[in-house]
Parts: structure tokens; C-alpha cells; sequence
């Protein structure tokens, strides 16, 4: 499962049984850090989930910035509840890419704020999936 975690809303993505494509599942409109933390173990449990890749958000000169700080809070709340393996992935320019991805496909503004962060999440899991079959 790939996530890219942010403020407002978590992507989703999963990977296909023989861990080649990623694709979107959902995204999660953040409320609170339990519901959140429900709605992903909710997905783990119904999809039989192994590990999980988490974008990180790291500055251009590689460093950890603000945003990274939380995403590894909510990560370890998440290893917490789950006990799965869960990786790291540079995420830098991923919603760049799914952004440009959806202005291509002609998506209006309002329907690319939506569904920004699954595409996001699938970028992650598919540069994870490509590096680990190489």
C-alpha cells in the first residue's frame, strides 16, 4: 500500500498481487487521528496489506523539514496500530508529477483537488514497486 500523508487528506494506492502497478484506491478526508488511523486499518485488514510505502516529504537539499516531522508522527501512530512493515520513500515533486499528469488529462481544478493526493500516493508506490523489480 502506498500513502502520501498530508494535512488535509491522505492518497491511497495499492499494489496489484504480483507487486508490479500501483494503482489509486481512495482518498482520505482527514478528521481526526483516530477515525484516520480507523480508515487505514480498515484498508489494511480488507486488502490484505503487507508492508506500506509512506512518502516523505523532504526538502530539495534532501534535509527534513516541518512537514516531514509529522508525517513521521502519524507513521509511527500508524506502525503502532498495525504492526506492518512500513518503508520511506522520497516523495519530492511526486504531486508536481500528478498534478501535470491531470492538467494532461484535461482534469478541471476542482476535480484535480480530489483525487491529487491517490494520484500522488500511486507515483510513490509505482517508484518504490519500479526500484524493488529492477
Amino acid at each position: 500500500m502506498g500513502l502520501d500523508v498530508g494535512d488535509k487528506r491522505i492518497g491511497v494506492a495499492l499494489s496489484d498481487l504480483m507487486g508490479w502497478t500501483a494503482q489509486g484506491l481512495e482518498t482520505v478526508e482527514r478528521t481526526n487521528l483516530k477515525k484516520d488511523l480507523q480508515r487505514l486499518e480498515e484498508i489494511i485488514k480488507a486488502n490484505e496489506v503487507e508492508k506500506i510505502v509512506v512518502g516523505l516529504p523532504k526538502n530539495m537539499n534532501g534535509t527534513l523539514g516541518p512537514q516531514s516531522e509529522k508525517v513521521l508522527e502519524f507513521t509511527e501512530r500508524l506502525k503502532k496500530r498495525t504492526d506492518k512493515e512500513i518503508i520511506f520513500w522520497d516523495e519530492r515533486l511526486t504531486t508536481v508529477a500528478a498534478e501535470k499528469s491531470l492538467i494532461q488529462a484535461d482534469m478541471s481544478r476542482k476535480k484535480r483537488k480530489t483525487v491529487i493526493d491517490k494520484v500522488a500516493a500511486t507515483y510513490i508506490l509505482q517508484n518504490y514497486l519500479d526500484s524493488i523489480n529492477r
